[in-house]
């Protein structure tokens, strides 16, 4: 067995789906963690490096040559810190800790007077969270972000191509008033616009801790009292791009990261709809789908070509939201003032993504694949005339029958009827010549309303 060969990952993530994923490597891998880490341990040295009270000077080429060391952080860089925790190197014995890794992967880009300020009073989790949460607003911001909006202006197109193409409804999958496959496009592009913004918020509001092993920076004020150490952990985590969380324990709450989760669970939620939807219109022949050259639909029914990227992307949405809904439950809770339980489980934050990553893109390559039947949507329409019975009871009530949804009712609940059988009706009523030319005129090709309009404005 090759260890490096995709057919041998024991995830398809990284296996059977890897180029499809993989834009997500630079985020959620572990080594994308670690030159995370690096940033945060190189800029707090930095940071403390501008304090008056802290005696540490650095000068240009070392600032530069601490900050190259996670700009230009690269598989060798990786290595090199997997090394050091679990084989020892550089001088050092095995650290078993892989945060301590970093910290002794970056003495090799700092003067040597500055290794006794690297990690200066931190705990681990100062590093880590702020680590994660650069990696979370990175890996949504640009990856995930980007196939959302692909695919809302998907949706849009959709909107306005076929804007005026009548459709049947289907309430409670029964014949319904009728729609445009346009309008009901667009109800997808406002949901998932809406589930874009919510996504953006949350990600705005990610939060830093920076207080040491019990939130109280004891062991800051301890070395230099006279510092005002919340002051500058305010301004060191606000540089980061991110919001300065306090008071906290050991940990940062991760109710931040739970509303990125669940914001990201809500798009999902909207496109697993629309990925059932595309499948029942597949099923119902209102969405044709282009044939691929070579491709085997089934391995016995040669006709078939199956709707497999919305089944995909319905799948993989659902297992998306399952593992960012036990994110969400798992981390926002930690015994006491710290417990590693949380440790594990955000290395699977990635594999989550990557779910949502897979699904965007499977749902996108069918949404390129199908056209409405315009022909098919037409004759649904005209085989089901009844539909139409709404807008007779409508206008008869404004003429004042209020006898009008019994009659409409006894001729239609249940029944197959047809344009000549609601002639017959219009025949026997007591209304005006103009009543009866505006029923004569409904069809159910043409009874959708604003739906057009509704459309054009997505």
């Amino acid at each position: 067995m090759t260890d490096d060969h995709a057919l041998y990952a024991v995830s398809p993530l990284d296996g059977r789906y890897s180029g499809r994923t993989d834009a997500l490597a630079p985020y959620v891998s572990e080594a994308a963690l670690m030159r995370a880490r690096v940033e945060v341990e190189a800029e707090y040295v930095l940071a403390l490096a501008d304090l008056d009270a802290v005696p540490l000077e650095l000068v240009g080429d070392e600032r530069t040559a601490l900050r190259d060391a996670y700009k230009t952080f690269d598989a060798a860089d990786a290595d090199l810190v997997k090394r050091i925790e679990t084989e020892g190197a550089l001088g050092h014995a095995a650290t078993n800790h892989d945060v301590k890794a970093v910290e002794y992967f970056l003495r090799e880009h700092a003067p040597a007077r500055a290794h006794s300020w690297i990690h200066f009073g931190l705990t681990s989790e100062d590093v880590n969270n702020l680590a994660y949460r650069l990696l979370v607003d990175g890996a949504i911001t640009a990856v995930l972000t980007p196939e959302l909006r692909g695919l809302r202006d998907d949706l849009v197109s959709f909107a306005h191509d076929y804007a005026d193409l009548p459709m049947l409804a289907r309430t409670h999958g029964q014949p319904a008033t009728p729609t445009t496959f346009g309008k009901e496009m667009a109800v997808y592009a406002a949901r998932l616009g809406r589930a874009l913004a919510r996504i953006t918020d949350a990600v705005d509001g990610l939060t830093g801790k920076l207080a040491g092993a019990s939130g109280t920076w004891a062991a800051h004020t301890a070395a230099f009292p006279d510092v005002d150490w919340r002051s500058f952990a305010a301004r060191f985590v606000d540089s980061l791009g991110l919001a300065y969380a306090e008071p906290t324990t050991q940990v940062n709450p991760c109710d931040d990261l739970t509303a990125v989760f669940d914001a990201v669970a809500g798009a999902n939620g909207v496109l697993e709809d629309l990925a059932v939807d595309a499948w029942l219109y597949v099923s119902q022949r209102y969405l044709g789908q282009d044939a691929a050259d070579g491709e085997t639909g089934s391995s016995t029914m040669p006709h078939k070509v199956n709707p497999i990227d919305f089944e995909n992307a319905e799948g993989n949405l659902a297992k998306a939201n399952s593992d960012l809904g036990f994110l969400g439950d798992s981390l926002t809770t930690s015994r006491l003032q710290r417990d590693l339980s949380d440790s594990t489980v955000k290395r699977n934050i990635g594999a989550a993504f990557a779910h949502c990553l897979l699904a965007y893109r499977k749902l996108g390559d069918g949404l390129d694949a199908v056209t409405p039947n315009e022909a098919v949507l037409r004759e649904d329409l005209r085989a089901n005339p009844e539909v139409i019975g709404e807008a007779v009871q409508t206008i008869l009530r404004r003429e004042g029958h209020d006898d009008a949804y019994e009659r409409v009712k006894a001729l239609t609940r249940g029944e197959r009827v047809s344009l000549d059988d609601f002639k017959e009706l219009f025949a026997s009523l007591d209304i005006d010549a103009d009543t009866r030319d505006e029923l004569l005129a409904l069809t159910p090709e043409r009874y959708v309303g604003v739906a057009a309009d509704i459309a054009r404005d997505a």
